[in-house]
């Protein structure tokens, strides 16, 4: 989880992403004339989806250029976490999305309307084209990236969904079964919601400054009062400033006679080899120092 392990060139994709952002918006607005000229609500549907890619990805593509500024006297650790900020706004509209398709999908099912099946499947299967291109465009950059991982998981459920559409259009044009179309439309809805619903907790542990999933708060304690010269350790926050940079400050008891300035070197350099913490900020504390959080291994006492 270190800075150093998952970062991109920082100019890496501007491109891409605003390529991709281009075709969406085109995508989307053929989407809409399909779905009307049709009748289709799984097709209008499928484009709600892609206009809400494309916003994601103008949201994403904005994250990236403010994610550079350096730190200033505003924000002293850098403006990293707005892609965190954008990962969940880009959730937040998946989910209002598919609470809007379920909404219409079951009011269609109640109240059928006819469907010229052609137009979906032609729509439909230039979307899926799209789709995919769009989606090959972020996802290298999704690796390492929840907000352009949000974009990504965005597109990605927009090719199944063009997929999906596809299949209702051939069984409305083979069988006339115009109800697959409402049916389609709850699938593609269920299928947004459970994106959502999967990768919002990681984006809320970061902004609510939640220790990395894959440390364990546990060993970096057991590690640090195992080190020469600590009696035991207190007032302990490991937290991510950012998706790849984890920090840590804590209150250090030594035992009596101990070298702080050799301590906190050798725990520092610990905490680097072992855990990869390289911003660390340590308090070290005499043997008989008073220290109002003594006896609060974890956070503020109080």
């Amino acid at each position: 989880m270190s800075a150093h392990h998952h970062h991109v060139d920082p100019e890496a994709g501007d491109l891409r992403v605003a390529i991709a952002v281009g075709i969406n918006l085109l995508l989307t607005l053929a989407q809409v004339v399909g779905g009307i000229l049709s009748g289709s609500l799984s097709l209008i549907a499928d484009a709600l989806h892609n206009f809400s890619d494309a916003i994601s990805l103008i949201i994403a593509f904005g994250a990236r250029k403010i994610a550079r500024r350096p730190a200033d006297a505003k924000m002293t650790f850098g403006y990293g976490r707005i892609e965190a900020v954008a990962a969940l706004i880009n959730y937040t509209t998946l989910v209002v999305i598919g609470l809007y398709l379920i909404y219409e999908g079951i009011a269609r099912l109640f109240t059928p309307t006819e469907i010229v099946g052609w137009i979906v499947v032609i729509v439909a299967g230039v979307a899926l084209v799209i789709d995919l291109a769009t989606a090959a465009l972020t996802y290298t950059m999704s690796k390492s990236s929840m907000n352009i991982r949000a974009a990504f998981l965005h597109n990605l459920a927009d090719a199944l969904g063009s997929v999906a559409v596809i299949v209702a259009g051939t069984l409305v044009i083979l069988f006339g079964w115009t109800w697959v179309d409402p049916v389609v439309t709850l699938l593609i809805a269920g299928y947004i919601l459970w994106h959502a619903f999967t990768e919002m907790p990681a984006v809320m542990r970061l902004l609510m400054l939640g220790s990395p999933p894959d440390m364990d708060m546990s060993d970096v304690i057991k590690a640090m009062e195992g080190a020469q010269d600590v009696a035991s350790v207190h007032h302990v926050h490991l937290w991510m400033m950012q998706e790849h940079s984890t920090a840590l400050d804590a209150h250090v008891r030594l035992v009596q006679g101990a070298d702080p300035a050799r301590a906190r070197r050798a725990m520092k350099e610990m905490l680097v080899a072992r855990f990869h913490l390289h911003h660390a900020t340590l308090e070290m504390e005499e043997h008989d120092a008073s220290c109002p959080d003594h006896d609060k291994q974890v956070g503020h006492a109080g």
